[in-house]
């Protein structure tokens, strides 16, 4: 007998959660299914981003950045030290606190809105049912009147670099390394890539970055992939550029890996590495025969505009579909599909979703890159403004970086942001709000701006766009 909801969610990341939550709060019958299990053994809710991306990542990240500012920084302020040290399994296990908290607090927050929990593996069966193979061996089948597929992603394992969880990891073994590798190598410029080689090497390791691209940060904005190059160099990340890896052979307790580039073959040996290409729609398991549900060449579940795959009531959201796989894009398509099964208008717009790198300096973005603008034909103008000249970012001895602010040449829209430097993950969101808005760049540079603020470079940027920018020559 199959227990009876209006909405049964398959994964409790950042997408199914919020889904969960949202259809609950709007009097739908709603349970969630989540497979995974905590350092502890325990089921944690939340997904990737919870337990092994977004947060523990940001966590060592903060830890990082205490030790090598407390090195490379506090002796500008006047403050000395003697004798520091920094404890790595302390570092570690303030992670995983966070980590439990916050995985802690989605199961409150599913017990406060009356979401049912089901721990196990969910497999949508054909008519909306759902099976459940549960952790103690147990199995039990749901039924909804819809169904949300938000399975989320998992790492992309390179055939000649298997992963051992010691010597060869993804993001998950190198946010638990229990001491500073002396040379750690990283296959992969990307977000993963840049903020965990980030991390140790404030620590202290030898961190080389291979990137099979010409280009660094290809997506980014192209003057500001420049400075956060210059800037990562400076700290000493060595980062080879058009270097395709081929082989990684683990020989007494070292990684041998073999690359090429325009040099030739090389081979460099490290301690551990880290294999961060990418990651992939987990769909596989998650689909019975004969659901209708379909795939597309990269294993993701294919859906229209409004996340529905074509099946009657089957829908499917965050990473395991189509676009940016970001938690805050997997947040909405959760919230607008809750909405759309409760009669409600539910909508995402893709234009202006943020993209963040949380390195030192942060990078961020919203919308359309000048490459992108001229391959299209579209007409625009640009402003820019140095963090170097805003009194605040002095202060605080963050002069790297700048915004910049793209509008339309006719219209004056603003149709996309760039920003590299201290903060910038706060800051893009004045360019979100002003693009969802269809502001222009006059809009925001005649909003006033607190004095002295980080902020004010984004004013200014926006003020450089018509050459009436106050605090550099146009």
């Amino acid at each position: 007998m199959s227990e009876q909801f209006d909405v049964v969610v398959i994964g409790a990341g950042p997408a199914g959660y919020h889904a969960a939550i949202r259809a609950a709060q709007l009097g739908l019958k709603t349970a969630c299914i989540d497979a995974a299990l905590g350092k502890d053994g325990k089921p944690a809710l939340g997904g990737t981003c919870l337990r092994v991306g977004c947060i523990p990542s940001k966590a060592l990240l903060d830890s990082s950045r205490q030790w090598w500012n407390l090195g490379h920084l506090f002796g500008e302020h006047g403050i000395s030290t003697q004798g520091a040290a920094i404890d790595i399994p302390t570092m570690i296990g303030r992670k995983d606190k966070i980590v439990k908290q916050f995985t802690g607090g989605i199961a409150q927050l599913f017990k406060a809105n009356k979401v049912s929990a089901f721990y196990g593996f969910g497999q949508l069966q054909p008519g909306r049912k759902v099976l459940v193979r549960q952790h103690d061996g147990s199995e039990v089948t749901l039924e909804g009147r819809h169904v949300i597929l938000a399975a989320g992603s998992e790492s992309i394992e390179l055939p000649f670099a298997r992963f051992d969880g010691t010597h060869i990891v993804d993001n998950v073994g190198a946010l638990d390394f229990t001491e500073v590798p002396k040379r750690l190598g990283v296959i992969g410029a990307g977000v993963i890539g840049l903020e965990l080689g980030s991390v140790w090497n404030r620590l202290g390791a030898q961190v080389t970055i291979l990137e099979g691209l010409p280009d660094f940060l290809a997506a980014a904005d192209r003057d500001v992939a420049r400075v956060a190059l210059k800037e990562f160099q400076k700290q000493g990340l060595d980062i080879r550029l058009g270097a395709k890896c081929t082989k990684a052979e683990v020989k007494k307790g070292e990684v041998r890996l073999t690359y090429t580039d325009a040099k030739g073959e090389q081979t460099l040996v490290f301690d551990r590495l880290l294999v961060a290409v990418g990651r992939k729609a987990a769909s596989r398991g998650l689909l019975a025969e004969g659901t209708g549900v379909q795939l597309d060449e990269r294993g993701r579940i294919v859906v229209d505009e409004h996340c529905h795959t074509g099946v009657e009531g089957v829908w499917a959201i965050g990473d395991c579909v189509r676009g940016p796989m970001l938690a805050h894009k997997g947040f909405e398509e959760g919230i607008a599909v809750a909405e759309l099964i409760a009669g409600l208008p539910g909508h995402v717009n893709f234009e202006t979703i943020p993209w963040v790198i949380y390195t030192e300096p942060e990078i961020a973005w919203v919308g359309k890159t000048e490459e992108q603008l001229k391959a299209e034909g579209i007409p625009y103008k640009v402003g820019t403004f140095p963090f170097a000249a805003v009194g605040r970012a002095v202060a605080m001895a963050e002069l790297a970086g700048f915004v910049k602010v793209i509008a339309h040449e006719e219209t004056d829209t603003v149709l996309g942001m760039h920003l590299v430097g201290a903060n910038v993950s706060e800051l893009v969101h004045e360019g979100v709000l002003t693009m969802e808005f269809k502001g222009s760049a006059d809009d925001l540079a005649r909003i006033c701006h607190a004095h002295p603020s980080m902020s004010e470079a984004v004013h200014d940027a926006a003020m450089a766009v018509h050459k009436r920018a106050i605090h550099k020559v146009n």
